[in-house]
């Protein structure tokens, strides 16, 4: 790993009980209705049973898509459940991904090291929470991995918060390339929401499980 100083250069629940209640109570009252009908219909003149058949059939019909909104309510849970459970363990972790890092004002922020292709010059930017540019340190373009100590180009510590990295690459003064650096941060919850599985870092940020590139013990 290489350490860059200024001096190295380096609501639906509810919907869906209110629509049983509300078919159960209008099925029953149905039914309390074509009893009593039928118990005072003239006999020379019978009630066409036809009518009371097909609003059977349409209860029923209702009914049943109630039941099978329910049967799949309680898969999506499950699902939902069973896919948060799988992540339980990253909780504690430090996570790969491109997104900006959380300073404490003391541990270094470690990140992967991206450089073009034909480089002979790197560049590490760091900008704050605002996106201003706080820093501009070098880097050795042999380097795998960087860990930047909160310092700025004068050696002076920057104040804790939330910070963002990227890697300029230059050939012969050129800038080849400037990427977002993947940072190491750590997993403070799995979160589950409609749009699914979501991992909450120590920054305040939420990514996906998708977004990780790597997984590290928090004291590695």
């Amino acid at each position: 790993m290489t350490t860059i100083t200024a001096a190295s250069g380096a609501a639906t629940t509810t919907n869906t009980y209110t629509a049983k209640e509300t078919i159960s109570s209008d099925f029953q009252t149905f039914l309390k209705l074509m009893t009593t009908q039928l118990q005072n219909q003239d006999p020379t003149s019978p009630i066409d049973s036809s009518d009371y058949a097909a609003q059977l059939a349409q209860f029923s019909q209702v009914e049943q898509q109630v039941k099978t909104n329910d049967l799949l309510e309680a898969l999506s849970a499950q699902l939902g459940g069973s896919g948060m459970s799988q992540y339980a363990d990253w909780v504690g972790m430090r996570a790969l991904a491109q997104t900006p890092a959380l300073f404490d004002g003391t541990a270094p922020v470690t990140m992967a090291f991206d450089v073009a292709s034909g480089a002979d010059q790197a560049v590490l930017v760091v900008k704050n929470a605002s996106g201003t540019e706080v820093t501009r340190l070098p880097v050795p373009v042999d380097a795998s991995e960087v860990a930047w100590n909160g310092t700025d180009a004068s050696g002076n510590l920057l104040g804790a918060g939330v910070y963002s990295f990227s890697f300029e690459s230059y050939s012969n003064g050129e800038l080849l390339s400037a990427n977002a650096a993947q940072v190491y941060s750590g997993i403070t919850e799995v979160r589950l929401g409609t749009g699914g599985v979501t991992l909450l870092l120590d920054n305040g940020q939420e990514i996906s499980p998708g977004d990780v590139v790597a997984l590290r013990a928090a004291n590695a």
